[in-house]
């Protein structure tokens, strides 16, 4: 699909303008797309054409922080309630209740949204990374994930990431895009959309904020976490940041839930197999 083709929406939404890209025809049943850590909408672009030719009005939103919405100062800004109530106002505003769809970061959010608004989520589908509840106990619980989630705390220490991480035109952050996935996931022309996208004013320090605002301002657990829409969940076998199992034991905490771990793919499953995600998508909306 033609990324330009799209419809570029700036929609308030609790207390913030955040940047959407609108396919499909208006009157199509809606479907809102939840980017990780470090992409912004265009990270979608290999479902965007599928989910709008089957007759769906797809919203891909840059995150608060990232990209062309904006990006408040302060870690408060960045706690995860306030993330999920973003999610929430953007399903308002397309008329849900809507398709959610979250990876990375965004499947983080997702889950919370449909945990605390489950009237607005009409499915549910969270793509490597697992229900907080249960990522909560994993880092309490498995060294495995604890050591996987390192990177967590590195980045924790005060502007020293901003600095490496920006330093020779994102070379790093390319580096550490690039390295847990299949060689050849992100080309040269693809990996320049990313640096535009980075060089946004204030849009590397709001990015790490999420980190930051996820151990410094740590959302109180779930008085009933249960998911009670439909879920699918999706994760890449290969996938070095957060472990496999996760995924299976999210569905165990739905009431009507799939889950398929993918042979061969890894954390950037969306992009290393667009095909077999954007038939689950199709087959899962109906």
């Amino acid at each position: 699909m033609d990324m330009d083709a799209g419809q570029s929406r700036l929609v308030p939404v609790n207390g913030v303008t955040l940047h959407v890209k609108e396919f499909g025809p208006e009157d199509g049943r809606p479907v809102l797309l939840l980017h990780g850590f470090p992409e912004f909408w265009w990270g979608w672009r290999k479902q965007l054409g599928p989910l709008a030719d089957a007759g769906f009005r797809v919203w891909a939103a840059d995150q608060r922080g990232y990209n062309l919405s904006d990006k408040p100062r302060g870690l408060a800004a960045y706690a995860q309630d306030v993330l999920a109530d973003d999610a929430a106002g953007l399903l308002r505003a397309m008329g849900g209740p809507a398709a959610l769809v979250g990876h990375d970061w965004g499947a983080a959010i997702a889950w919370r949204v449909a945990v605390r608004y489950p009237q607005l989520v009409s499915r549910l589908v969270a793509m490597d990374v697992p229900h907080p509840t249960v990522m909560d106990a994993a880092l309490r619980h498995d060294s495995r994930q604890l050591l996987r989630s390192w990177y967590v705390f590195a980045l924790q220490v005060p502007r020293l990431p901003e600095r490496q991480l920006g330093a020779d035109g994102f070379r790093r952050l390319v580096r550490n895009l690039r390295s847990g996935a299949k060689a050849g996931s992100f080309s040269e022309a693809e990996v320049e959309e990313y640096r535009r996208a980075w060089s946004q004013p204030g849009a590397l320090h709001a990015m790490l904020s999420w980190y930051r605002a996820a151990v410094r301002r740590r959302a109180a657990p779930f008085a009933a976490p249960r998911v009670r829409v439909p879920t699918l969940v999706l994760w890449g076998a290969e996938d070095k940041y957060v472990l496999p199992y996760l995924g299976t034991r999210s569905a165990e905490l739905c009431d009507d839930a799939q889950a398929e771990v993918v042979a061969g793919a890894t954390h950037w499953l969306h992009h290393e197999e667009a095909g077999l995600v954007n038939r689950r998508l199709l087959g899962f909306f109906g």
